[in-house]
């Protein structure tokens, strides 16, 4: 897209790249998405960097990363780029077939193994210039959906910014998991055993070696032992595959659960429910590009939950 030139000299192609740099991360990234040279994408790199009077991406190793003020402004800068696209080429977002973009899904990473491949077939169809890109859960809590990291979130929300929209999708649950042949199978499974007869493994991208578990079996007066954590369930279900562990896991992470010749099971205890749902931020509401994205999750979710997705 060609912006022209405002009244005051300011050239208005500088929040296309910029925007297109911060989605990169790399001068050489943006220069292929926007057909530039290295240099030309370098020389306009320099040009943003005089407009906002900061750096907008340092040097971080062998990459680059965005500054804080980069950062801060990147979700009005995405905002502008798409209001100006809607003004200089009106209706033409409606027609997925010529739309360009890149989206980014917040979740865990259980969400990208199951319907990873169903979205990408699906927009490889209906969108073929929209790409996708999976952004695992961050140990930290940030305004991801606010700054323009995210475009939406998916799973449990933990988006608390006030003007982000948070649609419901349903109600999950935690099943047990265990290796095939486990010996807590065998038998009636009381609280009891569940706790005290195996060892437990937590998933949590804080690391934190307790959870909803912990606490309902403290009412009850029991208590686990907690040997270690991992920060995906993908990972742990590796690790169950291969130990005597006993390990916790949703409805988006049973078929993988299955291929990897695991075994679930109902837990004995009265565990809240996860409310998992979609968020985003109001500036996508009236987007068609982004609509298209969040019916996709919205229609796989409903077929993982029904099992129609499921291999």
């Amino acid at each position: 897209m060609r912006m022209t030139q405002s009244t005051t000299g300011l050239d208005l192609n500088l929040l296309v790249a910029l925007e297109v740099l911060l989605e990169e991360q790399s001068v050489q990234g943006a220069a292929r998405r926007l057909h530039l040279s290295e240099p030309a994408m370098s020389r306009t790199l320099g040009r943003i960097r005089k407009a906002l009077g900061d750096p907008v991406l340092v040097r971080a190793g062998r990459g680059m990363v965005p500054t804080p003020h980069a950062l801060a402004v990147r979700a009005e800068v995405s905002a502008v780029v798409e209001r100006a696209r809607a003004l200089f080429a009106p209706g033409r977002d409606t027609d997925l077939g010529t739309v360009s973009r890149t989206f980014t899904i917040l979740g865990h990473d259980a969400i990208a193994a199951a319907c990873g491949a169903a979205l990408f077939a699906r927009a490889a169809r209906e969108a073929p210039g929209i790409r996708i890109r999976f952004l695992a859960e961050s140990h930290v809590d940030a305004p991801f959906l606010r700054r323009g990291t995210a475009d939406l979130e998916v799973g449990v929300v933990d988006a608390t910014e006030p003007e982000v929209h948070v649609e419901p999708l349903h109600e999950d649950r935690m099943v047990g998991v265990v290796r095939a042949g486990h010996p807590l199978l065998e038998g009636e499974l009381t609280a009891g055993r569940f706790a005290t007869e195996a060892d437990h493994l937590i998933v949590s991208r804080r690391g934190r070696m307790h959870g909803p578990v912990d606490a309902a079996l403290a009412e009850l007066g029991l208590e686990r032992r907690v040997v270690g954590t991992v920060g995906t369930f993908p990972a742990s279900l590796f690790v169950l595959r291969d130990t005597d562990l006993v390990g916790l896991i949703g409805a988006w992470g049973l078929p993988l659960a299955a291929d990897l010749g695991l075994v679930t099971f109902e837990v004995p205890l009265p565990l809240p429910p996860l409310l998992m749902g979609l968020a985003w931020h109001p500036r996508h509401d009236a987007d068609p590009a982004h609509a298209w994205l969040r019916t996709c999750v919205r229609e796989l979710a409903r077929e993982w939950r029904t099992g129609a997705g499921r291999p």
